[in-house]
């Protein structure tokens, strides 16, 4: 987690900072290289109703608590699902045109280009709330209540891990794999291996993993940082693409299948 990749030919990538050094650039940048704040611009303070200042992001941060607390109390849907949250985003439209295949592109090619850069944005995404992601207060992987994963080490042993543990596990594992040029060659006419698509599955695999546990536990920070508009957004970006390209099988989505069903009655994702 301490270094991004040095520049690889290809694919434009870049250096990564530490992750407790927040990127106060951009997150998630759109096709078209424009760069989205990492905050929203300040709006107006708000009057309470007992007369005193409150700060927009006090007052948000107030309202979230308040949505929080309710669901709680209702054992309804997780903050997620909620209105507005669910609907918010960047843009309007589908990301299928997006995610599909160039015309005289490489189809290994694009699925690499794609896995590298939405590795770049989720590392950068985890880098933002990172910190809060405590052994004592996530002691497991989890995407909610019904859904543990398991470390699988070299040896093929299952291990329970606390979830900073584990998603560092994985982001170091993709990173390794990435920066593998037997495995994502960047050097003209050198081949991609037969095995290439088997472990850009097992990437994209684990890279929904660490989306779900976000989900599930850590999007009142999201909404804290005002982010969410970006993170559904990417999210919306990355299940497209894994679709169109059928990198992950239908019970590995089951943990955010409700988000995705939403998501594609909005027509944010169309199979």
């Amino acid at each position: 987690m301490s270094n991004f990749f040095s520049s690889i030919k290809g694919f434009g990538r870049s250096s990564k900072k530490n992750k407790q050094q927040k990127d106060q650039a951009s997150l998630y940048s759109s096709n078209n290289n424009s760069h989205l704040s990492l905050r929203r611009s300040q709006s107006p303070v708000k009057i309470s109703q007992q007369g005193h200042q409150q700060h927009p992001q006090q007052h948000a941060q107030s309202q979230i608590q308040q949505q929080t607390g309710l669901a709680i109390q209702q054992n309804v849907l997780p903050l997620f699902l909620c209105e507005p949250f669910v609907r918010t985003a960047l843009v309007k439209g589908s990301f299928k045109t997006i995610v599909q295949l160039p015309k005289y592109v490489d189809p290994n090619e694009w699925v690499a280009q794609n896995i590298f850069e939405m590795y770049n944005n989720l590392n950068q995404f985890y880098g933002v709330i990172g910190e809060y992601v405590k052994p004592e207060l996530f002691p497991t992987m989890n995407a909610g209540p019904n859904t543990d994963y398991l470390w699988v080490d070299q040896n093929g042993k299952t291990t329970q891990l606390p979830a900073n543990q584990y998603i560092e596990y994985v982001l170091s594992w993709i990173g390794q794999k990435i920066n593998d040029q037997t495995l994502f060659p960047t050097k003209s006419g050198v081949p991609f291996p037969p095995h290439f698509i088997k472990t850009v599955k097992n990437i994209a695999r684990q890279m929904f993993r660490i989306f779900a546990h976000m989900y599930y536990n850590h999007f009142d920070k999201i909404l804290n940082l005002s982010l969410e508009a970006h993170w559904n957004s990417f999210f919306a970006h990355f299940v497209s693409f894994v679709k169109e390209f059928g990198l992950i099988e239908q019970q590995e989505l089951e943990p955010l299948s409700p988000l995705i069903e939403n998501f594609a009655q909005q027509g944010k994702i169309i199979s």
